[in-house]
């Protein structure tokens, strides 16, 4: 109850825009890099909006680009969203453009911090504010930083591991670290959370640890791969760092016929990690509101187009920037299978995608409908 309680409380603390009014529904999207403009033009500047990629996570085209799409519509905001697929140079290229064509706000997902930060000094020189949407750039300008608490995100993930071990019977066992990116700030934040709580469990030994460049998931697979066969498949845990990174893992699990017997985590609420943690091959995601996230950033470029200081929760520093970030964080909520149904009824993902063939009799039985 307290777990959809935060859900509810957050959710009413955030403006309610529909995916019905960007035409697209959670489980859809353009997966392509596209741009797309819009909005109803009442406020005096156009905002240009850069995503990372189309591989290291669904989320980015599936339910970023469409609740920003409703966020700034409602706001009567002119827009440009595009996608950067993966490569820094064509993301400074489309920054370049943005600018070029009129944009007064540039918000970012970094592919890494040094060349968000170049994309943030070149759109400084032009006095187009930027903000940094997600990702925190390490040595650069933005005004603003949106995202979540990402250390919270670990230190969710960690205790997620160890409830799911313990619930298991696993009194004593190996674990093994799947993390992110090494160039994306999250990732290592994510860490960080997640040692802060697994390091002093004495009980669990960490026998493997390695971060995945790109969020690649097939390098993923690859690099846990070697981990299971180095320790003879004696791993009874595995902090993957996102839904992605945890298929994989179970991928190999699958193959070496020891799905369900390792303990993995993961992040996003994905549909795919939500129906593995419905099969019992994963013990539990982590929720962010990507709905809003998306409202956060709107809110804040409307500030910026209007001169006016944005609201925010706080600061986040930047040790490479030594300087203290303006930032909004939001609260990430833990996913496990007894509370699958929050992530429904908060219109993240739904009953329809979620429950298709074998996962139906799971969803039955949770109530999911």
């Amino acid at each position: 109850m307290a777990r959809r309680r935060t859900l509810m409380t957050a959710l009413a603390a955030s403006l309610v825009f529909s995916l019905a009014a960007c035409g697209s529904d959670s489980g859809g999207g353009d997966s392509g890099g596209g741009g797309g403009g819009g909005g109803g033009g009442d406020s005096a500047g156009r905002v240009g909006v850069i995503l990372p990629d189309t591989e290291s996570s669904v989320r980015w085209e599936n339910f970023d680009r469409p609740y920003l799409e409703a966020a700034f519509e409602e706001a009567g905001v002119d827009y440009d969203i595009q996608n950067a697929e993966g490569d820094a140079q064509r993301q400074a290229t489309i920054a370049e453009q943005m600018i070029t064509e009129g944009a007064t706000v540039l918000a970012i997902v970094n592919l890494d911090s040094a060349s968000g930060a170049q994309i943030q000094e070149q759109a400084s020189a032009e006095g187009v504010a930027t903000i940094d949407y997600d990702r925190l750039t390490l040595g650069g300008t933005a005004e603003y930083y949106v995202s979540f608490d990402n250390t919270e995100v670990g230190r969710l993930q960690g205790q997620g591991l160890q409830q799911c071990l313990e619930a298991n019977g696993v009194t004593q066992g190996n674990i093994a670290f799947v993390n992110g990116s090494p160039d994306d700030n999250n990732a290592t934040l994510f860490s960080s959370g997640a040692h802060e709580v697994l390091d002093p469990l004495t009980q669990y030994t960490q026998v493997a640890e390695q971060a995945v460049p790109d969020w690649d998931n097939q390098e993923a697979a690859t690099i846990f791969e070697q981990m299971y066969t180095q320790n003879n498949g004696n791993i009874q845990g595995v902090l993957a760092a996102n839904d992605g990174l945890a298929n994989s893992v179970i991928q190999i699990l699958e193959r070496n016929n020891a799905a369900g017997q390792s303990n993995v985590t993961g992040q996003d609420a994905t549909v795919e990690g939500l129906q593995n943690i419905l099969a019992g091959n994963q013990c539990m995601t982590v929720y962010k509101s990507v709905r809003e996230e998306a409202n956060a950033l709107a809110e804040l470029a409307v500030a910026l187009i209007n001169g006016e200081e944005g609201e925010t929760t706080g600061t986040v520093e930047d040790p490479e920037g030594g300087r203290e970030v303006p930032s909004v964080l939001l609260t990430p909520v833990s996913i496990f299978r007894d509370n699958v149904n929050d992530v429904v009824e908060d219109d993240f993902v739904s009953a329809e995608e979620l429950c298709t063939g074998d996962f139906a009799a799971a969803c039955q039985e949770l109530g999911i409908e």
